[in-house]
């Protein structure tokens, strides 16, 4: 079990209680697809009992100090490409759709996590599409995460 989550941006109280529902869950690797936005949110990641995986999204403007806050939890970097289980996972923030359509289309992934639109979007096709919506509820009004169980590439929507 994996849990996918994005654009935290700064809300220590949405981060802990995603933090929480992780650890609960037992999940295996934490991924995070962007906007983390400060140093100090590391605090509170550091508390996962499970690998982190995260990416730089379009405003984690202080990425030097992200960088080095987050250098002994995962090295954070604009694109990651991960394998999981037999399963080949990208992971990108998404600001560009341009870039996210041709990751998708390129048929070298079984599932691409990004973020950046701070909408829950789970695409169906040949390439799993998850976007777990926003973590920090400021757009939306909804904190939303994602648990994907990785045996059969199922997934269940969480409201923090």
């Amino acid at each position: 079990m994996i849990g996918i989550m994005s654009d935290s941006h700064d809300n220590l109280d949405a981060i802990d209680k995603a933090v929480k529902i992780f650890n609960k869950s037992d999940v295996e690797i934490v991924v995070h697809a962007g906007d983390l936005i400060s140093p100090f949110t590391i605090n509170e990641f550091e508390k996962l009992k499970s690998e982190f995986i995260a990416v730089y999204g379009n405003n984690d403007g202080e990425r030097e100090g992200l960088r080095k806050a987050y250098e002994n939890l995962c090295i954070l970097e604009d694109f990651k490409e991960i394998s999981i289980e037999g399963w080949k996972f990208a992971i990108i923030h998404g600001t560009n759709q341009s870039i996210v359509d041709a990751i998708v289309q390129s048929d070298k992934y079984d599932v691409v996590v990004r973020g950046h639109t701070h909408q829950f979007e789970i695409i169906s096709g040949e390439t799993l599409v998850i976007n777990p919506g926003e973590t920090c509820g400021y757009v939306t009004g909804k904190q939303t995460l994602v648990l994907l169980d990785t045996d059969e590439l199922s997934y269940q929507k969480v409201d923090i």
